[in-house]
């Protein structure tokens, strides 16, 4: 399975996220247990962002397996601390999650056999518009870009 991983892998495209947009939360992440404080932080933010009636708490639901994902992969590949920055232009929203590796570059996992897990970044492609990453400084970035439905 190992050299089957290896061709099937790809790398994440790079990119920065919109601009033009302000921080509505943030949250440091020291280990896998600070994920469900995350998540519920993150959820009830963006309902209170009440971007539509019946759209916020969809949407929120979406963000927070999002930035569940996200900072489950910086944790892991990336190192303590993560740290996620969400954002809104008053409709969309921005995740920023923030790991200390700016050697690894973010990976979409290929063929794996189910319970092998490294599904993390193709979740966050089925369930944001935009998904990229970007290096600034001694940090790694992989942002998410999630708009109304």
């Amino acid at each position: 399975m190992a050299d089957r991983r290896a061709t099937d892998d790809h790398d994440l495209p790079g990119s920065r996220p919109p601009r033009g947009m302000r921080r509505i939360g943030r949250w440091r992440v020291e280990d896998l247990a600070g994920l469900t404080p995350l998540r519920h932080g993150v959820r009830d933010t963006v309902v209170a962002q009440r971007t539509g009636p019946g759209v916020a708490r969809r949407r929120a639901d979406e963000v927070a397996l999002l930035v569940s994902e996200l900072a489950t992969n910086a944790l892991r590949h990336g190192g303590a601390p993560a740290v996620v920055d969400l954002r809104t232009d008053g409709a969309s929203f921005v995740l920023d999650v923030a790991d200390h590796d700016v050697a690894s570059r973010p990976v979409l996992s290929g063929a794996r056999a189910p319970g092998d897990g490294g599904f993390g970044l193709m979740i966050a492609r089925r369930l944001a518009d935009d998904v990229g990453w970007y290096v600034s400084g001694r940090t790694k970035h992989v942002w998410a870009l999630v708009t109304p439905r």
